[in-house]
């Protein structure tokens, strides 16, 4: 019988989007296919520019980079990521160039390992900064106004009442909430939501999400368009705050 640590483990890996960025195709694939048998759902990049492209289209939970690479290296990537997101990074090093491993960690790494490296202890390097990212989020709930919403339950109250919400209207608010304050493209929250059709459908969803959050939807204080973009959800306060 599993055990519990065991069970949380395989919910945290088959919820958990890795992407993967070295300019060495032979070694992309093999740790693409390792942390795929371990249950990981797996994204590569080539390079720091399709990296940034990647994780402007997608939502990942850690990036491994090879800091060597042709032209960007992977420290400047990770000085991008830094700029943008929380996301955690763990470097991968050439074995002789500790000053690397130093200013890589220097720029906010979260962890590094150095090649040849066994294709577990990088599972493991991983489960483990999984666990710490998770033990540091703050209680997924934010503020709309006289609105919250509990994004561990999906629930979205006013006053204490519960708002019912479409399966799609939970998704997207989901989306948009653990993307507070910054711009998610109508292409991915299509395919975020399971939003059937055109891109237009998802201004469709969007506008009755606005039904239900915004005082006054045609001019919306919480959830805005970024023209040309997306839309950005801005919150009046993130869970803790006060």
């Amino acid at each position: 019988m599993a055990s519990e640590e065991d069970i949380l483990r395989t919910a945290m890996e088959n919820q958990s989007h890795i992407l993967v960025v070295d300019d060495d195709t032979r070694t992309r694939d093999l740790i693409r296919r390792n942390l795929e048998r371990n249950g990981f759902r797996v994204t590569t990049a080539a390079s720091a520019e399709e990296a940034r492209g990647r994780m402007r289209g997608l939502l990942f939970d850690l990036a491994v980079v090879d800091i060597m690479m042709e032209g960007e290296d992977g420290l400047s990537l990770l000085q991008w990521v830094r700029g943008n997101s929380g996301m955690p990074v763990l470097l991968l090093t050439a074995m002789g160039e500790p000053e690397d491993r130093v200013r890589g960690l220097e720029l906010g790494a979260d962890d590094y390992l150095a090649k040849p490296f066994e294709p577990m202890e990088l599972v493991l390097r991983i489960r483990s900064i999984l666990r710490r990212a998770v033990a540091q989020e703050p209680p997924a709930a934010i503020g709309l106004g006289s609105c919250a919403y509990d994004l561990a339950r999906q629930e979205l109250t006013s006053g204490g009442a519960v708002i019912d919400l479409t399966a799609i209207e939970q998704t997207l608010l989901s989306v948009l909430a653990r993307r507070a304050g910054d711009t998610v493209s109508r292409e991915e929250l299509l395919r975020e939501c399971n939003i059937r059709g055109s891109e237009r459908n998802v201004d469709v969803q969007v506008t009755r999400l606005r039904r239900k959050i915004e005082p006054v939807p045609r001019r919306p204080k919480y959830l805005h368009t970024v023209r040309g973009r997306g839309y950005v959800l801005r919150p009046d306060r993130m869970a803790g705050e006060r």
